[in-house]
C-alpha cells in the first residue's frame, strides 16, 4: 500500500508530461504540419499515457522476471540519453547568428527555403525573408540569393515565391535578386547557389552571408563550409512560436541525417 502511495506521484507526472507531448505534437498536425519533429511527441505521449492508464499491469508484467526489470531500466536509460542529446544540441544551437543590423559586411546573402503553400511562403520562410530585407536594408550592395525547388503541391518554385516576395512586401526588385529554383535539400540550396553568385562576379573567399532560421543556422554553416563558402556568416531568423518545438524537434533529426549522409 506504501509502495502504491509512492507510485502515485510518478504516474500523475508521467500523464502530465505524456499530455504536454500530445498537446506539442497535435498544435502544429492541426496547422497543417506533419515531419518527425510533430510525429515523436506525439509517439512519446501517446505511449505515456497508455502506460499511465496501464500503470499495475505493467507493474506486475515487470516484476514477473528479471529480464523484464532489466529491459525496462534498459528502455527508461535509453529514453533518458536520448533527451539529454537532444537538449545537449539545442543548448549548442541555440543564440547562434547575427541579428540584421549587427551583421559584418557582406558580399552576398543566401536565403535558404523553407516551404511554401498556395503560391506563399510559409511563416518560417516569411520570417527568414523579412530578416533578409532588414539585411538588405542596412547592406544595399549585398547581392540577395533566394534558394528552393518547387515543394510538393505547388506549381512555381520556392525560389520565384521568395523573390516575388521581396519585392511586394520589401520593394526589392524581382529581377535584382539572384534565384535559384531546382533545390530540394540545404545541401543542394547552397550547391547550386554558388555558380549563380559567381555569375554576379561574388568570390567565395569573400564573407557570404547565410540566412536562415535561427535552429538551422549551426548545420547550415557547417554545410556551408562543406560547400567551399571560405567566410559563411550566419543570420538567424525567429521561429514561430507555434511550431518552435516541432522543428527544434526536427532539427535534431536533420542533424543526424546531415552527418550520416557526409554533407558536413
Amino acid at each position: 500500500m506504501i509502495l502504491d502511495i509512492k507510485q502515485k506521484p510518478l504516474r500523475y507526472l508521467l500523464a502530465a508530461t505524456s499530455l504536454l507531448l500530445l498537446g506539442l505534437g497535435l498544435a502544429p498536425l492541426i496547422a497543417g504540419n506533419f515531419h518527425l519533429g510533430v510525429a515523436v511527441p506525439m509517439v512519446l505521449g501517446a505511449g505515456g499515457l497508455w502506460l499511465a492508464w496501464q500503470w499495475q499491469a505493467v507493474r506486475r508484467w515487470r516484476a514477473a522476471a528479471p529480464w523484464r526489470r532489466w529491459l525496462w531500466r534498459a528502455g527508461w536509460s535509453a529514453l533518458a540519453a536520448w533527451t539529454a542529446s537532444v537538449v545537449g544540441l539545442w543548448m549548442m544551437i541555440a543564440g547562434m547568428g547575427f541579428e540584421p543590423q549587427a551583421t559584418p559586411r557582406v558580399a552576398a546573402m543566401v536565403v535558404l527555403g523553407s516551404g511554401t503553400q498556395d503560391g506563399h511562403p510559409r511563416a518560417p520562410l516569411a520570417l527568414r525573408l523579412d530578416t533578409a530585407a532588414e539585411l538588405a536594408a542596412a547592406q544595399p550592395d549585398a547581392i540577395v540569393a533566394v534558394s528552393g525547388g518547387v515543394d510538393f503541391g505547388e506549381k512555381e518554385s520556392e525560389g520565384i515565391i521568395m523573390a516575388r516576395y521581396l519585392a511586394a512586401n520589401h520593394g526589392l526588385r524581382q529581377s535584382a535578386v539572384v534565384v535559384e529554383e531546382v533545390s530540394t535539400s540545404t545541401e543542394l540550396n547552397l550547391a547550386l547557389t554558388r555558380p549563380l553568385l559567381e555569375q554576379r562576379g561574388v568570390d567565395l573567399n569573400q564573407p557570404i552571408a547565410v540566412v536562415t532560421s535561427d535552429f538551422h543556422l549551426w548545420r547550415a554553416l557547417r554545410i556551408a563550409k562543406r560547400q567551399g563558402y571560405v567566410q559563411p556568416v550566419g543570420v538567424g531568423a525567429p521561429t514561430p512560436l507555434i511550431i518552435r518545438f516541432n522543428v527544434w524537434l526536427r532539427e535534431y533529426f536533420a542533424v543526424a541525417s546531415s552527418w550520416a549522409l557526409g554533407e558536413w
